[in-house]
């Protein structure tokens, strides 16, 4: 499975590594033509990719070095994506893992989160959104590990994709799911409209437009409904921040 390359790819800004050194990057991928792309991708941004073609040997490297995130093919020789994922779980390594796979089936994403995952990409796939979700597990809290969402009322279940108030069932679209993930893992935090586009639309500019605010006025409708009191506010001249108590 290749990645088609991009025609008409805009010009991106390389984002500099926090705390000086570069992060550490272990892409654990068998397709060559795969692994080279995405490392040239990353080292473009300033990462530091240790690349592995076997599933034993991501596995030892993950085990033995110490890495900021890693990208895991799901098929891979000698040892399944899977398998690799779940025994670095068991051993306590809790690296954040973006799972490559050419499988798109909603089974095969949630098994993928349930191994121990923390994101998943189907191939074929943009070499901008790849390196977007690197990015974003990278600012990702600890929290992140979590497959229960609690603030106040509201519940998220991310494995099942599920959304409750008061026990109540919210039916959410995708986009609107991901918005609200991004506020219930930063609760009572004032996220500002640019945070919001470059870490849930995964924008690597920032353009004039009311996307955000459209889409917090469409969530609002679903959990704020039938007079119940408020829980996303508006911060007047800053952005939108989702109520803790």
């Amino acid at each position: 499975m290749s990645v088609p390359s991009e025609t008409h790819r805009p010009e991106t800004v390389p984002v500099p590594p926090t705390g000086g050194a570069a992060p550490r990057v272990l892409l654990v991928e068998d397709d060559s033509k795969i692994a080279q792309e995405v490392a040239e991708e990353l080292e473009s941004r300033q990462f530091n990719v240790q690349h592995e073609e076997s599933g034993a040997a991501g596995l030892s490297m993950g085990l033995n070095a110490h890495f900021d995130v890693m990208i895991v093919d799901r098929m891979l020789p000698e040892l399944d994506g899977l398998t690799l994922i779940e025994t670095l779980r068991e051993r306590k390594v809790h690296v954040p893992v973006l799972v490559l796979s050419a499988l798109s089936a909603v089974d095969d994403r949630v098994s993928g989160l349930k191994a121990g995952g923390d994101d998943y990409l189907t191939k074929p796939f943009a070499m901008e959104e790849l390196a977007a979700r690197v990015e974003a597990l990278l600012r990702r809290p600890d929290t992140s590990r979590r497959t229960m969402l609690r603030v106040g009322p509201l519940e998220m279940d991310l494995i099942e994709r599920t959304v409750t108030r008061d026990g109540v069932l919210i039916d959410l679209l995708p986009r609107e799911f991901r918005l609200l993930e991004y506020l219930m893992r930063r609760p009572g935090q004032v996220l500002t409209r640019n945070m919001l586009l470059e870490d849930v639309w995964n924008y690597r500019f920032i353009p004039q437009t009311n996307l955000v605010d459209v889409h917090i006025g469409k969530l609002r409708r679903k959990i704020d409904e039938s007079g119940r009191p408020p829980l996303i506010q508006s911060i007047r001249g800053a952005g939108f921040m989702l109520r803790d108590s």
